[in-house]
């Protein structure tokens, strides 16, 4: 059976925050359409439904790199930002941007903590997300059935 390495990340993120819409545990706060997700950006998210989105990255990067910490997830989300005349500098991504997602995550019971590790992904949210990498595989093939021989 096809797992999240299998699938390009894009169509499960897609279709996982499709899924995650309908999740009562998971909402944006209010304050979700006026905040940066950094101090490297510009500007809050163009896409109005970039929490659902966030999430659904997030629990693909716990499943994918998981047990791991807040601290680990915002470096990976952050990104550069220009200082006077000189180059790019790195800044962390927003805590509230990510962490506000993953204790959603927890509270649908997608996603645990593990303690002095960090999170990890719950039999429940793997199981989520091998289905999904399962659909997602399936119709691949249906579209191109040289595929078939990785299955």
């Amino acid at each position: 059976m096809p797992t999240v390495y299998e699938v390009p990340q894009d169509l499960l993120i897609k279709r996982l925050s499709e899924h995650l819409r309908k999740v009562p545990q998971i909402a944006p706060p209010a304050w979700a359409p006026y905040a940066k997700t950094g101090s490297h950006a510009a500007r809050p998210p163009q896409d109005r439904d970039w929490w659902y989105t966030r999430c659904a990255s997030l629990l693909r990067k716990v499943y994918v790199h998981g047990p791991i910490g807040l601290t680990e997830l915002e470096v990976v989300y952050g990104g550069g930002k220009r200082i006077g005349y000189g180059g790019m500098h790195h800044r962390d991504a927003g805590g509230s941007a990510i962490r506000r997602p993953l204790l959603q995550l927890e509270a649908a019971g997608l996603v645990e903590k593990k303690q002095g590790k960090g999170r990890m992904v719950s039999n429940k949210g793997r199981s989520l997300l091998d289905r999904l990498s399962n659909e997602i595989f399936k119709e691949l093939i249906k579209s191109d059935p040289s595929l078939a021989r990785y299955s």
